[in-house]
């Protein structure tokens, strides 16, 4: 199976341009699965929930999760990507969409919003999903959602072989270093798809950190990224390996888990 992501730049509020690029980024290689970025159709750096309310889509009908349903039928491979999303009831999430090449859809809202998110976005309301996608068991967690070990962890447990982590990263390398404990301590392959490029349209001047990888459920990583270019790396994996959890003879990283001594 081969797994990759695209590390880009989306330019604010330009969909069309940014759904154009991510798609042109793609097509230079094949994969599987792809995973993009957080928001990388829209940008991040939202100013007013006004704003965030016209730029997000309806999930499926938008044009963007239409477009991305079109592009993985043709190339035949599945694409998880953030996006922000209009609800029916009028709500504005962080979110982002599994497609697939016979229409499939998952959707997924992110938990723990980031900084200004809380402004613009409600929390999330749908469960950490894992969809199987034939060759492996995907599961989607958005940028922050790295923060907290129990979002990976309920991943895994619902029988996640690979974390799809769609992200727009400002703190310094701190992702890059969770994800690797967050495949080593689940035994799973993670992909976080982060973005380049900065963003200033307001006093806060964002810099997005790159370094895009995929990491191994030995917690070795198999590709990084630059920190300022974007590029698209593909891996190839044998996702049989994220579903023996066993450290040695004795140890099991799900099995050993002693939850009556675990507080929530």
């Amino acid at each position: 199976m081969r797994i990759g992501y695209v590390q880009m730049e989306p330019i604010f509020g330009e969909a069309e341009r940014n759904l154009r690029r991510a798609k042109n980024m793609m097509k230079q290689q094949n994969a599987d699965l792809w995973v993009l970025p957080e928001l990388f159709a829209t940008g991040y750096q939202f100013t007013a929930q006004e704003e965030a309310a016209a730029l997000a889509e309806p999930v499926p009908e938008g044009v963007t999760t239409q477009d991305l349903i079109l592009f993985a039928h043709e190339r035949c491979c599945h694409i998880v990507a953030g996006l922000a999303e209009k609800a029916p009831n009028g709500a504005i999430y962080n979110a982002a969409v599994l497609v697939g090449p016979k229409g499939q859809l998952s959707l997924y809202r992110k938990i723990h919003l980031f900084l200004e998110e809380k402004r613009w976005f409600t929390p999330g309301d749908i469960p950490f999903p894992v969809i199987d996608i034939g060759e492996a068991k995907v599961g989607m967690m958005i940028c922050f959602d790295h923060f907290f070990p129990e979002a990976a962890r309920t991943l895994a447990l619902r029988g996640a072989e690979i974390l799809a982590h769609p992200a727009n990263l400002v703190m310094p390398v701190y992702a890059q270093l969770t994800m690797r404990a967050r495949a080593l301590e689940n035994g799973v392959f993670t992909i976080t798809a982060n973005r380049v490029g900065t963003e200033a349209r307001s006093d806060k001047i964002l810099h997005f950190t790159g370094e895009s990888q995929i990491v191994s459920p030995s917690g070795d990583v198999l590709v990084r990224s630059s920190k300022d270019k974007e590029e698209v790396r593909v891996v190839k994996i044998d996702p049989t390996a994220a579903r023996d959890k066993s450290l040695n003879p004795y140890n099991d990283r799900l099995a050993d888990r002693r939850v009556d001594f675990y507080d929530s």
